[in-house]
């Protein structure tokens, strides 16, 4: 019995193929039609439906990078299964170089979303209802905000087995057993029992080849572990992850100019001098000091600070000292090994 096309959006694609359809999507005030472009890659053979998207927040760049690079890999041409890839979500804060819509909404606090709503929640209804609703598995990929880097990080529902085997799978060394926040796609991909995973890395509004790297190969290995993709035959070791008990923000006690003394993936102790924050016309100055021992897994890059702003997030694990090794091993790791895609010219920062 032959594995049956894909039906979306009126278009078939056959079993073997691939092909990108334009979801309409809204409109600009000059009437201006807005389509999402989903990739669509139907293997030969039958497996999970795996969504793979990127800029729901619109600023976020690194999953697009990490979607677009996907897709030129020859091994999706043996694939088990069906790929649905979309590597901009939010069209129009892409557009503004923005994380909202145009109303100021945050596309992911408006899921499951409805056909009647805001702009957002129509926008969360079209993607539910037209995209991971099909999907079997799912792949969310997001950056920092805005002046906040993030270390390669995996959040996760780890109380579900099979997102815990796709966090697993994915490769990175921290996991944050992350709460399922009210309107987000995860939320409403884990109340339908598909199992979903963030990957979180860089910075808003900037590309990072490191983060951009890390995340093609976890997208490859999670559709390895899903049976997708043929495993090698000499796979290389695993990462055992680390999962964060907890973690928190250390912000700032006074208003100034902001230095940030330690490095993305740095263990911290407590007591120790993470950065200081000085008068831009004068010379006295207060100490940012860490709170507790952990990792550094967020900073912000932002050298101008108010009182209570986000500097640095922390991470607390059981076995710290482990945990940094283990960063440290893999960033080294990361940036020794060749791209996945052999003619792929690396990023320069």
């Amino acid at each position: 019995m032959s594995l049956a096309p894909f039906e979306f959006e009126g278009v078939s694609v056959r079993p073997g193929q691939r092909a990108v359809v334009e979801m309409p999507a809204a409109h600009l005030y000059t009437r201006t039609a807005l389509s999402i472009p989903v990739h669509i890659v139907h293997g030969r053979r039958p497996g999970p439906v795996l969504l793979v998207c990127a800029a729901i927040h619109g600023d976020e760049l690194n999953g697009v990078e990490v979607i677009r690079r996907l897709l030129t890999l020859g091994g999706l041409k043996r694939m088990h299964g069906t790929l649905v890839a979309v590597p901009v979500v939010n069209v129009f804060g892409f557009i503004h170089k923005s994380r909202y819509l145009p109303d100021r909404r945050d596309l992911n606090r408006c899921f499951p979303g409805s056909e009647t709503g805001s702009l957002g929640a129509r926008m969360a209804h079209l993607l539910k209802s037209r995209i991971l609703d099909r999907a079997t598995h799912a792949i969310d990929l997001h950056t920092g905000a805005i002046h906040r880097s993030n270390l390669p990080q995996i959040r996760a529902n780890l109380d579900s087995p099979d997102t815990a085997a796709m966090a697993r799978a994915f490769g990175v060394p921290v996991v944050i057993n992350s709460v399922l926040r009210e309107g987000t796609l995860r939320e409403v991909a884990e109340a339908q029992n598909i199992p979903v995973i963030t990957y979180e890395a860089g910075e808003a509004l900037r590309f990072d080849e490191t983060s951009i790297r890390v995340g093609v190969r976890g997208v490859v290995a999670v559709m390895r572990d899903l049976g997708m993709l043929t495993r090698r035959r000499q796979p290389e070791p695993m990462v055992q992850p680390a999962v964060a008990n907890s973690s928190s923000w250390v912000r700032a006690e006074d208003d100034g100019v902001f230095r940030p003394l330690v490095a993305l993936g740095a263990r911290v102790r407590p007591g120790q001098l993470l950065g200081r924050i000085s008068s831009p016309f004068g010379t006295d100055e207060r100490d940012v000091i860490a709170p507790y021992s952990g990792i550094l897994i967020g900073r912000n890059n932002l050298p101008l600070v108010n009182e209570g702003d986000a500097l640095f997030h922390v991470a607390r694990f059981d076995e710290v000292k482990d945990v940094a090794a283990q960063v440290e091993a893999f960033s080294q790791s990361i940036e020794s090994e060749p791209p996945v895609a052999e003619d792929e010219a690396p990023i320069l920062a």
